[in-house]
């Protein structure tokens, strides 16, 4: 059996829901190779993209505020928010928001997917927050079905919601956002203001995922200010700092055997900025990374000019995760050790995964955030 929240308008309930019914809601829907890893399914794990989504290309480009809304001729997306803050005392503390919609059926002529006008199951959205302070990480996880008006995204104004979790276009263009587990428990509100503009990972905004051309449209807010108020264990924290906003979609974002990614978003303490991944646990992972310079500019690194290898591993009650990472950037001069901090960071939710603030040392210093799917058992 596998619990979670199921929300519909008017109530929230906690049910028991038997494993298989989960993995056909959302995981199942598309046929995965024995090799896949559930925890992978929601984000488009497979080898052939369903028929009738489209497959996105450097063609595509980015455009905002357009791409800032949502894409259903294309199978998965998310809006994804990490922040390192720090309390008024000075404490660090990290926090995760991410929201995803998971197309079941492509959009029709008729039904282009952008009106809630009927009740066909055709898009699951699911959204995560998550707080990580002072050794302790809390996690909440919350599904719903589209075409209800329960859950949506919209670009202009720019919205993204689940119930009351709500990431909205504010005045003067900052951004507010309210998540958590409720009153009596854990909850933040923010406010999120962006400091430049967007940057377009790999090609034209097009990120390779695989040499066989397997892929995603991805584009980031790599320097966002932010202040606002934390609750949890019965204190309402101040808290201040700086976060990173990910936008991406696609419709066959990994190849089957790939089965898990690992994932750094780092602010280094000269003002650079680095986003790094690798797909595949083997010898040979697909590598990309994206080198933005504090003075703006931005460059596309392949997988010959760094590495990225875990250099400690950390047993945990749901499995064995590197908690420590090299990092070398040699025509930047980096070469940085990038370390979880004490504590245990699964996002323990219908698809497992690790979420975990970081902090950079070695030849620079910052923080940052790293993300890892796969290894849970």
């Amino acid at each position: 059996m596998t619990g979670f929240k199921w929300h519909w308008p008017g109530f929230v309930a906690r049910i028991q829901t038997p494993t298989w019914l989960v993995y056909l809601l959302i995981g199942a829907v598309t046929a995965c190779s024995e090799t896949s890893s559930l925890d992978s399914s929601f984000a488009g794990l497979g080898d052939i993209a369903e028929e009738g989504f489209r497959q996105p290309s450097p063609r595509d480009g980015i455009e905002l505020p357009r791409d800032m809304g949502p894409h259903p001729d294309y199978r998965i997306e998310w809006w994804y928010l990490t922040a390192n803050l720090t309390t008024a005392e000075g404490t660090p503390m990290g926090l995760q928001w991410t929201q995803f919609r998971r197309g079941l059926q492509p959009p029709t002529a008729n039904d282009p997917g952008t009106v809630d006008h009927h009740w066909p199951l055709d898009t699951i959205w699911m959204s995560h927050a998550a707080v990580s302070f002072d050794g302790r990480h809390v996690f909440e996880e919350r599904l719903a079905r589209g075409g209800i008006g329960q859950t949506g995204a919209t670009a202009e104004p720019f919205h993204v919601w689940l119930d009351d979790w709500q990431l909205s276009e504010g005045q003067n263009g900052h951004w507010e956002l309210s998540a958590g587990a409720g009153a009596g428990d854990w909850h933040y509100t923010l406010r999120i203001r962006p400091q430049r503009p967007i940057v377009r990972h790999g090609q034209n905004g097009f990120s390779a995922k695989s040499v066989d051309g397997q892929g995603s449209m991805y584009f980031s807010f790599v320097d966002l200010a932010i202040d606002g108020t934390v609750t949890i264990d019965g204190q309402t924290l101040a808290v201040s700092g700086q976060g990173w906003f990910d936008r991406e979609w696609s419709s066959q974002l990994l190849k089957a055997e790939e089965g898990g990614w690992d994932w750094l978003a780092l602010h280094l303490g000269n003002g650079d900025k680095v986003m790094a991944f690798r797909l595949g646990q083997e010898d040979q992972p697909f590598r990309s990374a994206t080198w933005v310079a504090a003075n703006g500019e931005v460059e596309t690194l392949s997988a010959n000019q760094f590495t990225l290898e875990p250099l400690h591993r950390r047993k945990t009650s749901a499995g064995t995760v590197p908690d420590q990472w090299r990092l070398t950037i040699p025509s930047k001069n980096i070469v940085v050790a990038v370390t979880v901090p004490p504590g245990n960071y699964w996002n323990d939710g219908v698809f497992p995964y690790w979420e975990s603030p970081v902090a950079v040392s070695g030849s620079h210093r910052g923080t940052g955030y790293l993300e890892m799917t796969g290894y849970h058992r």
